[in-house]
């Protein structure tokens, strides 16, 4: 009899709220991926989105051969004891759900088994690009997926790690091992008796922030099979990170004239184009439903900018001292050729050396790294594993980009960054960052 691996997920961005999932079809013997599934479903909670991928992932794998042993993999507890047979299901949006999956296959060609949220990132990949998908407006395409790259890539990185059952990224014994939990599993269920029925409430699973732009399509390659930790070891769980997203203010009387405004000049306010871009950017941001709170600069333009967005999303904000921009000092108000025509030398420094100022004793760009670094610590000790709407300037987003990136302090200068632009860095617990966005202006278009 033919052997399918199902590896399946869902998520909410506001449980209830946009809703997507994500399901794998994998041939248990090769570890070869046969089969995608991903759909962005509208406003639903978490758990009716994991059935849903539960749903899809079995009919996959139904099309391909509907008399093949089917072995499911979920990282929902809740599903997968519902789906058992061992808790109850209360819930009415999942009870016909469930029945659904259920008449997809005989109950006696389908196991399930419950895995961590860290070997289930095909499918939760899958899930979340349907989800970004939908914020756009569109539904998921399998030619722009990156989902089964992205796996095939954690994965590598597992098999990096030593494993005292075997050498490790070996897709034989890997398939082997695969075999062995089914046929596990397989007489398991033949012996034992019915558990007791749970009383578990519908849970809400954290999902990571959707601000990740798309990466450039490719052909998909074969993935091999997730393969269960050695006894005793798995990799660790780092929860969903803070994501920051970083929000550029809207556009001033001295943006278009491309002059030095940073938090020692005049404090402009926006002029009418900034304000219409703040409000195109709010709405932007109201669609994909993932802001949790809103946090700003004390300047005016950045306070404006984010009481639009804020009032658009329903939140209040919060003003951060750290988040100013640098202090230009005797350049503010300047074009950078009449900063070139009066102070040259200082210029030249200043591109050149980070702990160099501004003319005037203004604020170098290594002051105002520390200074963002300890902002942003202190803002991801606050807001860990929620998405935050940081609006603030140009030098202190390409600092926290730069930072992300471990690049040098001259990237500084190589990073285009417009008005009322969106940038997204996460922040994980092992105080890892991944940088998910930079200079997004699609809002304005």
């Amino acid at each position: 009899m033919r052997e399918f691996i199902v590896e399946a997920d869902g998520g909410s961005r506001g449980n209830p709220g946009p809703a997507g999932y994500g399901a794998v079809v994998i041939e248990a013997a090769s570890g070869e991926t046969l089969a995608e599934a991903a759909e962005y479903i509208g406003i639903a909670t978490n758990n009716v989105a994991e059935y849903r991928g539960l749903i899809a992932g079995l009919r996959a794998a139904h099309a391909l051969d509907p008399s093949a042993a089917v072995h499911v993999r979920m990282d929902s507890k809740l599903a997968v004891e519902q789906m058992s047979g061992r808790w109850k299901i209360k819930h009415p949006d999942l009870k016909p759900l469930a029945a659904e999956a259920n008449r997809v296959f005989p109950p006696d060609q389908v196991t399930y088994e419950w895995i961590p949220r860290e070997r289930n990132k095909h499918a939760d990949r899958l899930a979340n690009e349907a989800m970004d998908a939908g914020g756009r407006g569109e539904q998921w395409s399998p030619s722009t997926s990156t989902a089964e790259l992205d796996a095939s890539a954690a994965k590598r990185a597992r098999a990096a790690s030593p494993e005292p059952s075997g050498p490790p990224g070996d897709a034989t014994a890997g398939a082997a091992r695969a075999r062995a939990a089914l046929a596990d599993v397989r007489a398991a269920r033949t012996v034992a008796a019915d558990g007791p029925e749970g009383t578990a409430e519908e849970t809400a699973k954290p999902v990571p922030s959707a601000e990740a732009p798309k990466e450039t399509p490719r052909a998909a390659p074969m993935a091999a099979p997730k393969e269960a930790p050695a006894p005793g070891w798995s990799a660790p769980d780092l929860g969903a990170p803070a994501t920051f997203v970083l929000l550029r203010h809207g556009e001033t009387p001295l943006t278009p004239q491309k002059r030095f405004s940073g938090s020692g000049g005049t404090d402009p306010s926006l002029s009418d184009v900034g304000r219409e871009q703040a409000e195109r950017v709010a709405a932007a941001l109201a669609r994909r439903g993932t802001i949790q709170a809103v946090v700003a600069s004390p300047l005016a333009r950045t306070r404006e900018t984010a009481g639009i967005v804020a009032a658009r999303l329903g939140l209040d904000v919060t003003v951060d001292e750290g988040l100013r921009e640098t202090d230009f000092g005797a350049w503010e108000g300047l074009t950078f050729g009449e900063v070139r025509e009066r102070h040259p030398d200082d210029l030249n420094a200043w591109l050149t050396d980070p702990e160099a100022r501004p003319t005037g004793d203004g604020e170098s760009f290594a002051a105002t790294a520390t200074r963002i670094a300890a902002t942003r610590d202190k803002l991801i000790a606050a807001h860990q594993g929620r998405t935050v709407l940081l609006v603030t300037h140009v030098t202190p987003i390409k600092t926290l980009v730069r930072l992300a990136l471990g690049a040098p302090p001259e990237s500084l200068f190589r990073m285009e960054l417009s008005a009322a632009s969106l940038s997204a860095v996460a922040y994980y617990a092992d105080g890892n960052a991944s940088v998910r966005l930079l200079n997004d202006t699609s809002h304005l278009r």
